[in-house]
């Protein structure tokens, strides 16, 4: 079975972002990077991390100019008609712009089946269909998809593996190829353009009261709650 499985680079979600002073987007002189985490999981890490993981190869779209969701899917949809696997596994968001988009588009551009938010995905049927396990609100939704079809992944899908040295040293002799995206013939104009971006408001201070009722008044005169 051939899969294809995706990864976004990701401004570290451990570390504090500041925003430009101009609120035209994010800081990221001295910032680390690191691979999605629902990536990660997706391929059980920036191309070099996931060949060192298991991966047998690995493929690198340049381009000078930034994608939203539409575009990343036009682009893994002409990499999966070129390719030809019989499952995409994607992350089920990236945790810089938190969207949850590109892998439903993917599955729209392509016709094929989708799960998303999979916590368990079994073979069937001589690797002709997939069993999926969905997280959803209140519980577990059970679906089974023909293949080949999309899969996106959620925390609980798997543990990421550790990439052994040994396995750090074979990476580095793996191919990864490198496609221009001009070259590939894709319209991939934004349809979602960010405006501004700002911190959010700063918490004001916990306070001690003194006893029962200073804290229902200030619930009810300061905090609006009762």
């Amino acid at each position: 079975m051939k899969i294809l499985v995706t990864a976004k680079r990701v401004t570290d979600p451990d570390v504090k972002i500041k925003v430009k002073p101009d609120g035209s987007g994010i800081a990221t002189e001295g910032i680390d990077y690191k691979v999605n985490p629902f990536d990660e999981i997706a391929i059980e890490k920036e191309i070099r991390s996931g060949l060192a993981m298991g991966a047998d190869r690995g493929i690198l779209v340049l381009t000078p100019e930034p994608l939203d969701a539409n575009g990343v899917a036009k682009v893994l949809k002409a990499l999966v008609e070129k390719e030809s696997p019989d499952l995409v596994i994607m992350g089920k968001q990236a945790v810089d712009g938190d969207n949850n988009q590109t892998g439903q588009m993917l599955a729209e551009l392509m016709g094929w089946p989708q799960a998303c938010f999979a916590s368990k995905v079994e073979l069937t049927d001589g690797d002709a269909k997939a069993k999926v396990t969905r997280e959803v609100d209140g519980g577990f939704d059970h679906v089974e998809l023909d293949l080949p079809a999309v899969v996106t992944a959620d925390l609980r899908l798997n543990e990421p593996r550790y990439a052994s040295l040994p396995g750090i040293m074979k990476a580095k002799k793996k191919k990864i190829e490198e496609i221009e995206l001009g070259s590939m013939g894709l319209e991939t104009s934004l349809k979602v353009v960010w405006h501004k971006f700002g911190t959010p408001t700063e918490r004001q201070a916990g306070e001690i009261v003194p006893d029962v009722a200073t804290l229902v008044t200030k619930l009810r005169d300061e905090a609006k709650v009762i």
